[in-house]
């Protein structure tokens, strides 16, 4: 544990913003067993489109929070962290400021009264707002009227694009979760199921391994003999939008002790009103060892709301799906 400058207690998974920015905070989950989960948006802040990423994280004792603004050429971060206790009543609403190139950006929180239902991040029932220019400039929560009263600021002309979502989930070998492939879609159940567990690189009686991925309880893609298609990659169709799902379970198959498997879905979505600030989409390209797409990567010169030229979407969910035997 450490401290930041208001004298909060900051969780081992908030030591490093840059380091989980990369994609690195596999050592914070496995050494502590805490669920992770990260939001990317971009927006305009202090006159320059910028990353900002919201992490939440949780473990048996605490609920924590962090705010990260992207500094001068994306190196530097300037981030807020929260930790919130149960018995830490006063510290589950607040403000804290700190400067970007020379232009305040505000974080104002109120977790008073948020709903998790068994989740890493809150379902209901609070708010957290970024403030910069006398304009919100990302508020995420349902208490938005609550949030722009406090704040007295309004709602900025450019609306934040979702550029990523990365979720640490844990199973024996059934993994689930709930997501959006869009900002304005509506929820999906995920769930992701790897039979023969145990299996070590034999075929014992001819059985073979096998996955099943399954979107709202219907199967999408099933693979067989996988161990010979440990990493892969299949478009499946899901309303009016096409899913690019990416998958390297490498580790689950041939690797001892904990260990994870990686799965990208990437939206393909058709492009509809024009945003003022610059993205791209780019085709990951899978690791066994870290995430193939990093947030960096996505600029170009030309979008449409988060979609690039050729419809295809900016926004990738990454599902890290530890085994725990």
């Amino acid at each position: 544990m450490m401290q930041d400058s208001i004298g909060i207690n900051i969780p081992a998974c908030f030591s490093s913003s840059a380091e989980k920015q990369h994609g690195d905070d596999h050592g914070a989950v496995t050494r502590s067993g805490q669920s992770v989960y990260m939001s990317v948006y971009r927006t305009k802040v202090a006159d320059h489109c910028r990353l900002i990423t919201i992490t939440w994280c949780k473990n048996l004792l605490l609920h924590g929070l962090s705010v990260s603004v992207e500094g001068p050429e994306g190196e530097e971060q300037y981030t807020c962290k929260v930790e919130v206790k149960p018995w830490y009543f006063w510290r589950k609403q607040g403000s804290k400021r700190f400067i970007v190139d020379g232009k305040a950006v505000d974080i104002f929180w109120d977790l008073k009264a948020a709903k998790f239902n068994g989740e890493t991040e809150p379902t209901s029932e609070y708010y957290v707002a970024v403030v910069c220019d006398e304009e919100v400039v990302l508020l995420l929560g349902d208490l938005k009227k609550e949030a722009y009263r406090r704040t007295g600021c309004r709602p900025a002309l450019i609306d934040p694009i979702l550029v990523s979502k990365k979720e640490h989930i844990f199973g024996k070998k059934k993994f689930s979760t709930r997501a959006k492939f869009h900002e304005k879609g509506r929820w999906h159940e995920i769930s992701i199921e790897c039979k023969n567990k145990g299996y070590n690189g034999e075929s014992p009686s001819g059985v073979q391994p096998e996955m099943e991925i399954r979107i709202d309880g219907h199967l999408v893609i099933h693979v067989k003999h996988l161990q010979w298609k440990f990493r892969g990659n299949e478009s499946i169709h899901l309303s009016k939008m096409r899913v690019e799902v990416y998958w390297d379970v490498h580790d689950w198959l041939f690797s001892p002790g904990l260990k994870h498997a990686l799965f990208i879905f990437k939206p393909i979505l058709s492009p509809s009103t024009t945003s003022t600030c610059s993205m791209s989409s780019s085709s990951p390209s899978l690791s066994s060892s870290s995430p193939p797409l990093s947030t960096d990567q996505t600029r170009s010169s030309r979008s449409v709301e988060g979609f690039s030229v050729s419809g295809s979407s900016e926004f990738c969910l990454f599902l890290y799906a530890w085994k725990v035997e």
